[in-house]
């Protein structure tokens, strides 16, 4: 970054290794450029995709800023930035770059940059916003904003502008875990009236999942889980069934309450051995998606004649498969008409206690950790 830059002091969570605690440090951002917008956050979701690059299942480098499911204000706008101004309130989501055919087709979320975009920890050009008071760059533009931060430098395509009336310091989460397990049911499950869903993992992604199947008419919704407070909240949120694989045959359990196989089903752990559990538990013709992250190489088993001859489909699910400028709108409307309470979720930290959000997510605690940011910033 250019000693010249016109640069405002912001405070960020830097994770400065593999598996270390954030550390909250005093940085500098640079102004907008081009179709950037700068965004003042007020509260950022804690996803487990910052957890796992914290402790590296994905080749982030490090020291870096994280945060990846941030909302707030905009602060200021480049020249080529056209749909929004300062003032505006908005939920950032993932980059992409608007120009492979996947996104021309309409598909962002299978960017042909996707990785580069929102893991490379820099931007396409391999530069920074952040840099430290010594003018040193640091690693940012996680998911194209670097949200565990009072200021995030985004682009105009992944900002999404949300009504004001709508309360924001919720609608971070919007971003990616809560779109990611609604999206994977609206968008690609296409759950119809009266089928049967199952979410192996009771967590953020999975009980946004179930909330979206419920608000699709499902008619039986099973949540399967080791943790009974999470299977508890599961059946307030609406679930005709909860399961805890710790002490039953899930299996044997979602085939005896769908009388042979559940029509549709979603694997958000990140384990192998659960996803294989989900596709043995689908019906015929039954359908599972795949969010769940595990470390990069990992491979899961299955029976290749039971996938056969019953016609099941494995598909693996990126963001929801959402075109987030359409879909985090919708949601945020079904939301304000009380039709998906995801802040049923959500538990907010001070920024200060950010390693404590990390630390409830981890063991279960917290299923949606957002960390209130605007009022520990520093200008």
């Amino acid at each position: 970054m250019s000693q010249t830059t016109p640069l405002q002091n912001i405070t960020a969570a830097v994770t400065p290794g593999k598996g270390a605690d954030f550390v909250l440090t005093p940085l500098k951002i640079r102004r907008p450029q081009r179709d950037e917008v700068l965004v003042k956050i007020v509260a950022t979701g804690m996803c487990h995709t910052d957890l796992i690059v914290r402790d590296q299942y994905y080749p982030v480098p490090l020291p870096s800023v994280l945060g990846h499911e941030g909302a707030g204000i905009v602060e200021a706008v480049g020249p080529e930035v056209r749909a929004l101004q300062a003032g505006d309130h908005v939920v950032l989501s993932y980059g992409h770059c608007g120009i492979c055919k996947q996104c021309v087709s309409g598909r962002p979320a299978y960017c042909a940059e996707f990785f580069g975009r929102n893991f490379s920890g820099a931007d396409e050009q391999g530069g920074h916003a952040v840099c430290s008071h010594d003018h040193s760059d640091m690693h940012d533009h996680f998911f194209a904003q670097s949200s565990f931060a009072s200021y995030a430098i985004s682009r105009e395509s992944n900002a999404v502008k949300v009504d004001a009336g709508a309360p924001l310091e919720y609608l971070g989460p919007l971003g990616c875990g809560i779109q990611t397990g609604a999206g994977s049911v609206m968008n690609v499950l296409k759950v119809p009236p009266a089928a049967s869903f199952a979410t192996w993992g009771a967590g953020a992604v999975g009980l946004s999942a179930l909330l979206a199947a419920k608000f699709c008419g499902a008619a039986t919704l099973i949540a399967v889980d080791i943790d009974e407070s999470r299977l508890a909240l599961a059946r307030d949120l609406g679930a005709t069934h909860t399961v805890n694989s710790k002490n039953e045959d899930a299996v044997a359990a979602v085939k005896a309450i769908t009388h042979g196989g559940v029509d549709f089903a979603l694997e958000s752990t990140g384990r192998p051995e659960v996803l294989k559990h989900g596709v043995d538990a689908l019906g015929t013709l039954g359908k599972i998606a795949v969010v769940g992250a595990p470390a990069l190489g990992t491979t899961a088993q299955f029976d290749v004649n039971d996938l056969l001859l019953g016609g099941k489909t494995i598909v693996g699910v990126v963001e929801g498969s959402s075109v987030p400028k359409v879909f985090i709108p919708e949601l945020v409307d079904l939301f304000m008409q009380g039709k998906f309470p995801f802040d049923k979720l959500i538990k907010f930290y001070d920024f200060k206690d950010i390693n404590q959000a990390a630390i409830d997510s981890q063991k279960g605690i917290t299923l949606k950790p957002v960390i209130k940011i605007a009022d520990s910033h520093s200008d």
